[in-house]
């Protein structure tokens, strides 16, 4: 009886036809929007029903879920190897590196496919991307380069690349972690090669190389490459360690190019479409930038004057790694040191802040109530993911939020821990869970260094 009530439950979660995948980077439209209904308008007592768990290994790449299937990638490491406890430490760490494909509805190991690789990365704890599901294909990105192109049915290598092999790319510091992209026949990369390759567009099914563009010295940076229409025009627009560009993404040449030099390489954040002509970016130490964008050029309406990551030196936003979301003429972003912040799109002017979606149970009682961050707080994260008039957040400890945005304030309304953070790149002795869950089949799909967890959030 017992097996025939978990059979009714993973049902509920994933075996409706009308329920929606979570396929790639801020899911099927790569905007970071759940569009689903028929969901908890509030976490039930003791939280919301785990449908399934399964071990893992590390990594920072969240799941993608696809027909019924579960693709995450993970790390293992080789025998005798052990992982630094800072994220500065610097090594060679021998290991494997995995795409794991599992059942949806139950989180049965459907295949694996695997690896050998050597982390010389600041960061060493797994993959940074979420797969990217199309069709009949899978594609992965790992820390070190290596680019794959796996059947969805079996994991078996359709095609490969090696980007610090065949394109001589450099490494950045913290790992290649620019999700691939498909558009139409063409999966576009953040290669970083030499010699006008530092985007590649190849034949998703071949991987042929269809066209390389565009030149970046140094640390290139990890930022997405993303398709928005400007001008009755589609644009791929690619922000690079120097500057944010738009490209044709057929030919791969340059439409226009503003300039913007993030310190550290810290191009992490997607950039996000403000109306029908603007675009937004936000970096750690360098703040923000709002474009203006045409069909054959682009020009900064305004830039941030921050001079440094620290709350008292920011001025607008200072993201690390969480996208931002645009609604109307505001923006909700999570800055420096945790605080979400509000602000004005077309200003740059901050409205409000809160570092209540940030913290949770692992908060230490001397500042859980102050209102400023502490110290300790620095890079702390909450992924935000709107649905329909509320938002969905979730924090580096493992809580999962439902909250209320808009310009007046913060205003949360439920939530609930999911998983205990693990990793322990963040240093000051703190845990984190820096991995962007799936939104899917009416469930979440959240995983840490140990544990990929399922559970349904189905009303």
């Amino acid at each position: 009886m017992r097996a025939f009530w978990c059979a009714v439950v993973a049902v509920a979660c994933v075996g409706t036809a009308s329920g929606d995948d979570w396929p790639q980077w801020l899911g099927p439209k790569r905007d970071g929007v759940w569009r689903e209904t028929g969901l908890v308008a509030q976490f039930p007592k003791g939280g919301p029903k785990q449908v399934w768990k399964t071990e893992i290994g590390v990594g920072y790449a969240g799941p993608a879920v696809s027909g019924g299937k579960v693709f995450v990638t993970d790390y293992v490491a080789g025998k005798g190897v052990a992982l630094p406890g800072g994220g500065f430490a610097k090594g060679r760490f021998a290991g494997t590196e995995r795409v794991i494909c599992r059942d949806a509805a139950t989180g049965k190991e459907l295949w694996k496919s695997e690896y050998a690789v050597e982390y010389t990365v600041s960061y060493p704890a797994g993959p940074r991307c979420t797969p990217t599901v199309d069709g009949e294909l899978v594609y992965t990105l790992g820390a070190m380069g290596h680019l794959k192109a796996l059947k969805v049915s079996d994991g078996s290598v359709v095609w490969q690349k090696d980007f610090m092999k065949d394109y001589e790319a450099g490494l950045p510091v913290w790992g290649f972690a620019a999700h691939p992209l498909v558009d139409g026949d063409k999966l576009i990369c953040l290669v970083g090669g030499n010699n006008d390759k530092l985007v590649v567009a190849f034949d998703k099914k071949t991987g042929k190389e269809l066209w390389a563009s565009q030149s970046c010295g140094g640390d290139f940076g990890y930022c997405p490459p993303m398709v928005y229409e400007f001008g009755g025009k589609r644009q791929l627009i690619i922000w690079h360690t120097h500057a944010l560009v738009g490209l044709n993404p057929d030919t791969g040449k340059r439409i226009w190019r503003v300039e913007f030099e993030s310190k550290a390489a810290l191009t992490a954040p997607t950039p996000r479409k403000v109306g029908d002509d603007k675009l937004f970016i936000t970096s750690f130490y360098n703040g923000s930038m709002l474009v203006q964008v045409t069909a054959d050029g682009a020009k900064e309406i305004w830039r941030s004057k921050a001079k440094g990551e620290t709350p008292d030196k920011t001025t607008d936003l200072s993201s690390i790694m969480c996208t931002p979301w645009v609604q109307g003429e505001h923006i909700y972003g999570v800055c420096s040191y945790g605080e979400l912040r509000c602000i004005e799109a077309n200003s740059g002017k901050r409205l409000w802040a809160s570092m209540q979606a940030t913290r949770g149970a692992r908060t230490p009682k001397k500042f859980v109530d102050e209102p400023e961050p502490d110290q300790s707080e620095r890079w702390s994260l909450a992924f935000i993911v709107p649905h329909g008039d509320r938002y969905f957040l979730f924090n580096e400890q493992g809580d999962l939020i439902i909250a209320k945005l808009t310009p007046k304030g913060y205003e949360e309304q439920s939530r609930s821990h999911l998983i205990d953070p693990t990793n322990t790149m963040a240093g000051r002795n703190r845990l984190v869970v820096w991995m962007h869950p799936a939104f899917a089949q009416k469930c979440v799909f959240v995983r840490n260094d140990k544990e990929l967890i399922c559970y349904s959030l189905a009303e």
